[in-house]
């Protein structure tokens, strides 16, 4: 009889938020063939679920991912066999937002997770490397996500030397958002997951397409597309009622029911507390 497989990877659904955590801290979330599987599979789930608005990639134990399981290189592969290209695509285009939360150093794959994440917090006390290159290997699947992050010779810096950095120095070169004290990493997680919340979930699918979209693309070429394509989310149902909330000073009725005291400011703004009933 076949063992069940250990749950490496899990979901977690709770207030709009999917949090997907790594959970196999034995060998420092290495991307081993199972985590990748389930982390493939959990990614999907979260951008099929209706209930989930942002997705939060984060993790338990003491590393948020150590790269590849070389215990499973060289190793016969099968069927489910699950590259991490494809985990970095679905992190890319997925419609929702997609958060990075990291107490804990990141290491070769796993900072190609992180780097495919459209924002990524962290703790100030971690450190990052690319250390493909002293295992005698290239970062060559992450090295997209991570191009387009950093400047490409502080990148290309970091792949030759598989150099350590720190938290803030990973802010300042554009491969991490922010780096936060240890003890405010999960309230400022929230803030930034509650100011998501906050778009409409059309328009962000559509904005995080525009962007991926201008990466390759010359805007000024693209132009009557891009006016078109701005004009029908305005005319949108969800542009309509953007725009009729502001005007009746209320929240849009993608927010929920009831709006924690901190996010009445998280923007800059300050609005009363109050509960909110959805149109």
């Amino acid at each position: 009889m076949n063992a069940t497989p250990a749950e490496l990877v899990r979901l977690e659904v709770s207030g709009g938020v999917g949090s997907i955590v790594l959970d196999s801290p034995h060998n420092r979330n290495a991307l081993s063939r199972q985590l990748r599987r389930q982390l493939r599979d959990q990614l999907a789930a979260a951008v099929s679920d209706d209930d989930v608005r942002v997705i939060v990639l984060t993790h338990l134990g003491p590393s948020f991912c150590a790269g590849a399981d070389l215990r499973e290189i060289g190793t016969a592969s099968d069927e489910t066999e699950v590259e991490l290209g494809e985990i970095v695509e679905l992190l890319w285009s997925s419609p929702k937002p997609v958060v990075a939360r990291i107490a804990g150093p990141v290491r070769a794959g796993g900072v190609g997770l992180a780097s495919a994440c459209d924002i990524v917090v962290a703790s100030d006390q971690i450190s990052f490397a690319f250390t493909e290159v002293r295992i005698g290997v290239v970062p060559a699947v992450i090295s997209v996500p991570v191009l387009r992050r950093m400047r490409r010779h502080r990148a290309v810096e970091l792949f030759l030397t598989g150099a350590t950095i720190d938290a803030a120095t990973a802010v300042t070169d554009g491969l991490i958002n922010r780096a936060v004290p240890a003890d405010q990493l999960d309230a400022e997680t929230n803030r930034v997951t509650r100011m998501l919340m906050r778009g409409g979930p059309k328009a962000l699918a559509g904005t995080k397409k525009l962007v991926a979209e201008s990466r390759t693309d010359d805007g000024r070429r693209r132009m009557g597309e891009l006016n078109s394509w701005s004009l029908s989310f305005f005319t949108s149902d969800e542009g309509v009622e953007g725009r009729t909330a502001l005007m009746e000073k209320r929240e849009p009725n993608w927010c929920f029911t009831e709006i924690r005291p901190e996010a009445s400011t998280d923007d800059g703004f300050s609005r009363p507390q109050k509960k909110i009933t959805k149109i």
